[in-house]
Order: structure tokens, then C-alpha cells, then sequence
């Protein structure tokens, strides 16, 4: 397939891009501590220029420095001092032969207010998130006044940077998207009202920046075309900002100078409809582009799980859209555009939407540190990681285990031109993904999998199935090195009374498929993810499931995001939750919980699937530690963690062999 309409170039205003794929805003946490662009942005965002990206958006940049703060590590654009970083930044994707644009972003009432130095926020009418839960204020209408004049200014810096041009965002539940939204906009001057008057900041802040940098300077807006309340786990009374809505507030503000749309959706209180856990169908929200597009007579980019260049190439060709967002699956693979300008489709690694890199803003933002993705430890490192050695010179390496940690190291240490053997005592490829893939919803897991597989044939990587590894077989390879990332296993607790019950198996058994159960009154012990998900999957097996939970809340180490989903789903389902219980006992036809208050209840069950973690399987490691002088041990081997553990730590391992 040649994707000649996905590959065509496109004008934005005065600005030719190469191609119709465009580079969606992530905040990225690589900014210096004083907010100014760093060496590590520049890279991270070179990367994807070098991969063939028509366009890159910025992370969320700042136009104030005293209300408008994200995170520590956020660009800024709101004082002079920034200027030299965005040229630099500009030169760095213009080698590449790409373009950039800075996002230009204040996040009104979900700023949080510990960011702000303990200060309330503002917003249009001082109405807090629901989810961010900060003191907020109304803005003053002076104060709107200056508002618009951050965005002004900080545009004209962007100018005088060189870069390409700036996008305005009003998406997300932000700050311009607060003065679109009827939930959040319940001014009663010029600024509140009709629809016109809730756009009316966006129109001055564009022709604010027309009367001082000229109209060939391209400005698109970001825009939550429907913010999706119906759908919101938050109790709402009504329903915000709908896309027959967004679809006149394009109309109204197009003639005043924006060169594009680029159309999302959702809310902080409605994420799941913003930044889409697994469950979510590729394309699923193009429609909403399509509508906008009818309307408006400059191009139109949707968003929504895009992760294949056919899909892209389609929706193009119907003209739905006149280009795609993509920000995940670019953080995934930057090299997505040259792949499928190449023809190597196959060689694309997809993002799963596993969410690593949502989660990862918070916790790695707190240690100021860059977000990360699960199955791209390179992205946002890329300065760190920039070595790109083929030093193996053919030297023997044993990798035991194919996991995710074992192929990705497979993978880095056959790109560095080792011979690597990997041994994998199933049948198949992918250790513990080959479990996380069977609970409904979760088949892009595939992907990943179908991607190492592909890439480690393809590097010559020698791969025995359904070979145990063994210290003499190891042996008689003499080789220079040895890998070992066998895996975790199922905790089973001793202590509680009745473990052992023919009536008990662990969550593995029911997702390998060793246990089936149907029909049955089934208590699944423990809601992290891997608990919540196989509930599921047994409720779709038509069981009636109990979901117990030692913790005070259900879920308490699970990314919010995609337990949020599957837990939408289970509530349908009519599954019971039961926080503030321990399993003390497991009878043939009931079991025994005590309450945080120390009172015991009886639940009727007729099976328990116990999910309580899991750990680390290190007979073998510690056998092969004894023999071999180098033992690197990867994976849930070294330590216990999601599939980012696993893919880091193999490729870093791969990546520093000596």
C-alpha cells in the first residue's frame, strides 16, 4: 500500500507540510527546571522529526508562569528567557525537514493549586474539577483582559523563536475549553452567555496575534468537540459542551484567522474519552472531526486511537478528515511515518494503550523526571540513550525466558550484532502477555507480541520453543553472556485456611485457561488490574462475581484510567465490590471475611480465584548465577512491575552489555 493521500503534503495557512500526519501535544516533563527548553526535548522531539513527521505539536507550554503551571518541568513561553530554547528546539526539527508549532496552554481550574504555590486557581466563573478537587476562583474581567495578552505575547515569542506557528488549546478541560463549555462558563458579561460571547476569549487572543506577527502566521485551535459528561463516572447534571456546539464555535472563529482544526473531546472528569484506555476502537471519534470539517473551509485533523497507516489512509481518502493526530503512537514508534513510507507496516510498533505513559506524567513528574512509555523506553531518553552500537561482533548471548523483558532484550542485543539464542520452555512467545492478552478488550497485547516476533526473525535472533533452559544446555553454548528473565508466579498465601481447596485457583489459571468455570457464584480475591480484568472475563463466562478487596478503596494500586474502564463495565455486569475485607478462610461453599472493623461475615461462594500479585520465579536465575560469570537477571526476575518493568529493564541490560 503506497498511503498516497496519508504521504501528500497539506498547507496550514502559508505553512507546506510534507505530509498529513501531524504529531498530537503529550506533556513530556523534558523542559529544563527553570522551564526553558532542554537538550532532552530537543531530542525527543528531533526523533520524531527524523521519523517523518508532518507536523509536531509541542507538550502544553506555558503563557503564565504564576497561574498557568502544569508541572515543574513544563516548556514555558511566557518570558523572553524561553526565546532561545524554542529557536533551538525549532532548529532541531527543522534538520529533520520537519515542522513544529508550540501549544500554547493554561490549565484554568485543573491546575493544581500546589503548583501555584498553595494559590487558588482561575477559572471563568470559579467552578473547581471535579477530579482535581483545587480551590478556584472566578476571573475578573481585567484579568481575562491579560489573559488574552499571555497568549498574544507568547505567540509572538514563538515567532521570534522560528517556530512554525502556534496552537491555541481549547481542548481537555483547560482553560480556553473552560470558557467554551456551558459546564464551566456561567459568566454573565461579554465573556458568558451565547455561544459567541463563551468564544469570544479565543477570538480576541487570535486577532491579538494577527495585529502583532501578520496573517501569515499559521494558528490552529485544539477543541473538545463533545466533552462526553453522559458518560462520566462524576455525577453531572448536565451536558457541557456538545459537538453541534463546537461544530458553530469553528464556524464563528475560523474568519477571524485560524489555519486549522484539530479536533479531540474530553474532559479531566471524562479522561477516559481524552487519552483512551485498550478497550477503545481505533477511530472511534473521527466523527467528530467529520462533522467540523462539513462546516469549516480549512483543514480538519481527528484524533482517536490511530495506530495503523491503513486506517489513516482510509479515513483520508473519504474525506473525513484532512489529516491525523497521532501522540501515543508516535511516542510508541517515531519512526511510524518512515515505516509506512517505506513499506514496512509490520516493522510499525504499535501502541497498546496501555496508559504507561499517562500514569507516568504523574509519578516521573513528581520526581521530575520525562513521562515514559511501557514498550519505547527510549522515548523522551533519547539524549541519554543516543549510542547506537554494533559492537557484538557476533559474541554468543543466552536469553532464557520470551517474555517481554527477554525479547526486548533479544532485540537490543541482536541490533548490537550479538548471536542471541532465546529459550522459551512454551510454546510460544510473549511470557505474561500471553496472559494479559485474554480478558476481553485486550487483544492490541497482540500487537506487541506479533511486532517482537517479527522483528527478532528478522534480526536472526535463533528461537527454541518449547525448550526448557537448562545449565547444561547453556553450557555447551559457552556463552558470553546470559539473560534470565523467567518470570513471576501466583502468590498464594499460606495462611489463610482453605488455600489448598479443590474449590481455589489463581487468576493465571483462569486466564491460561486451566480453570474454566461457568455459571458459577466465583469471589475473586484481590482488584488490581489483573484481578478486575479477570473478573471480567468470568463474567462474560456467564459467572456471578464478587470482587473482595483488603484496601479501604478498590483498585488502590491500579492505574485509575484503565480500572475506571473495566470497572464501567463490571458495574454493568452487576458485579459486587466489596473494599475493607480480608480473606481469612475459604470453606467448600462459602468463605470467610473480616471487615476493617474486626467483624467477620460469611459469603456465600461456590469458587475463589485468588489474585494477590505476584513473585518473582528465581530458581533457575539463582542456579545459573552459580555457573556463569555473566548473569544479568531482567524482568519480574530482577523486580516485580508491569510490562514497562519488563520492556526496560531488558533493553537497558541489552543496551549496557559489556
Amino acid at each position: 500500500m503506497t498511503f498516497e493521500n496519508l504521504l501528500s503534503p497539506i498547507n496550514i495557512g502559508t505553512l507546506k507540510l510534507r505530509n498529513r500526519v501531524i504529531m498530537g501535544a503529550m506533556g513530556c516533563g523534558t523542559a529544563n527546571d527553570n522551564a526553558t527548553v532542554s537538550e532532552c526535548e530537543c531530542a525527543y522531539y528531533a526523533e520524531r522529526a527524523k521519523g517523518g513527521v508532518g507536523l509536531i505539536i509541542t507538550e502544553v507550554t506555558r503563557v503564565n508562569n504564576e497561574t498557568g503551571v502544569m508541572s515543574p518541568r513544563q516548556t514555558s513561553a511566557a518570558t523572553d528567557d524561553c526565546i532561545p530554547g524554542l529557536a533551538k528546539l525549532a532548529e532541531a526539527v527543522h534538520f529533520y525537514n520537519g515542522a513544529i508549532f508550540v501549544q500554547l496552554h493554561h490549565p484554568g481550574r485543573q491546575t493544581d493549586n500546589m503548583a501555584i504555590g498553595g494559590r487558588a486557581t482561575i477559572s471563568p466563573s470559579g467552578i473547581p474539577s471535579m477530579l482535581v478537587q483545587s480551590e478556584c476562583r472566578e476571573m475578573t474581567n481585567a484579568e481575562i483582559k491579560s489573559f488574552v495578552q499571555d497568549y498574544v505575547d507568547a505567540a509572538e515569542r514563538a515567532y521570534k523563536a522560528g517556530i512554525d506557528g502556534v496552537e491555541l488549546h481549547g481542548a481537555h478541560g483547560y482553560m480556553l475549553n473552560q470558557f467554551f463549555s456551558p459546564l464551566t462558563n456561567k459568566r454573565t458579561d461579554e465573556y458568558g452567555g451565547s455561544t459567541e460571547n463563551r468564544a469570544r476569549v479565543v477570538k480576541e487572543i487570535i486577532e491579538g496575534i494577527r495585529e502583532r506577527v501578520g496573517r501569515d502566521y499559521p494558528v490552529t485551535l485544539r477543541i473538545s468537540a463533545d466533552e462526553f459528561l453522559r458518560e462520566s463516572m462524576f455525577p453531572f447534571q448536565e451536558d457541557g459542551l456538545l459537538l453541534d456546539e463546537a461544530v458553530e464555535i469553528c464556524k464563528y472563529l475560523v474568519p477571524f484567522g485560524l489555519d486549522a482544526i484539530n479536533v479531540s473531546a474530553g474532559i479531566y472528569e471524562t479522561m477516559n474519552q481524552a487519552w483512551e484506555p485498550i478497550s477503545f476502537s481505533e477511530g472511534w471519534k473521527i466523527y467528530l472531526a467529520e462533522a467540523i470539517k462539513k462546516a469549516v473551509d480549512v483543514p480538519v485533523f481527528g484524533v482517536g486511537v490511530i495506530r495503523n497507516p491503513e486506517f489513516a489512509e482510509k479515513i483520508i481518502a473519504e474525506g473525513r478528515v484532512d489529516g491525523v493526530t497521532i501522540a501515543r503512537g508516535l511516542l510508541a514508534d517515531p519512526d511510524w511515518v518512515n515505516k509506512a513510507a517505506a513499506g514496512r507496516v509490520d516493522d510499525i510498533r504499535r501502541c497498546i494503550s496501555c496508559l504507561n505513559c499517562m500514569d507516568s506524567m504523574i509519578i516521573n513528574g513528581m520526581k521530575g523526571e520525562p513521562f515514559s512509555c511501557a514498550i519505547n523506553p527510549r522515548a523522551a531518553r533519547e539524549w541519554f540513550y543516543n549510542d547506537a552500537r554494533q559492537d557484538g561482533n557476533g559474541r554468543l548471548v543466552v536469553v532464557v525466558g520470551a517474555g517481554p523483558s527477554g525479547l526486548a532484550a533479544a532485540q537490543e542485543l541482536a541490533e548490537r550484532q550479538f548471536k542471541v539464542i532465546l529459550f522459551e520452555k512454551s510454546g510460544e512467545l510473549g511470557g505474561q502477555l500471553c496472559l494479559a492478552n485474554k480478558p476481553p478488550h485486550k487483544d492490541k497485547i497482540n500487537w506487541l507480541i506479533s511486532y517482537y516476533e517479527t522483528q527478532l526473525n528478522k534480526l536472526g535472533v535463533e528461537i527454541r520453543l518449547n525448550t526448557p533452559a537448562t545449565i547444561d544446555a547453556i553450557k555447551e553454548l559457552a556463552p558470553y553472556a546470559v539473560f534470565v528473565g523467567t518470570g513471576s508466579e501466583s502468590i498464594v498465601p499460606q495462611s489463610i485456611k482453605g488455600v489448598n481447596n479443590a474449590n481455589v485457583c489463581t487468576s493465571t489459571d483462569i486466564l491460561t485457561g486451566k480453570v474454566n468455570l461457568t455459571g458459577k457464584k466465583v469471589a475473586v480475591i484481590g482488584s488490581g488490574m489483573t484481578g478486575v480484568e479477570t473478573a471480567e472475563l468470568l463474567e462474560t463466562q456467564d459467572n456471578e462475581v464478587v470482587v473482595v478487596e483488603m484496601a479501604d478503596r478498590v483498585g488502590p494500586d491500579a492505574s485509575w484510567q484503565s480500572f475506571s474502564d473495566v470497572q464501567a463495565r463490571l458495574i454493568k455486569f452487576g458485579t459486587v465490590f466489596m473494599p475493607s475485607h480480608k480473606l481469612v478462610e475459604i470453606g467448600a461453599t462459602a468463605i470467610k471475611l473480616e471487615k476493617t472493623s474486626g467483624e467477620c461475615v460469611d459469603l456465600p461462594v461456590d469458587y475463589v480465584v485468588l489474585s494477590l500479585g505476584v513473585k518473582a520465579d528465581k530458581t533457575l536465575a539463582d542456579e545459573i548465577a552459580k555457573v556463569f560469570d555473566k548473569v544479568v537477571n531482567i524482568g519480574d526476575t530482577a523486580q516485580i512491575g508491569r510490562i514497562a518493568n519488563a520492556v526496560e529493564t531488558g533493553y537497558v541490560a541489552a543496551y549496557q552489555l559489556a
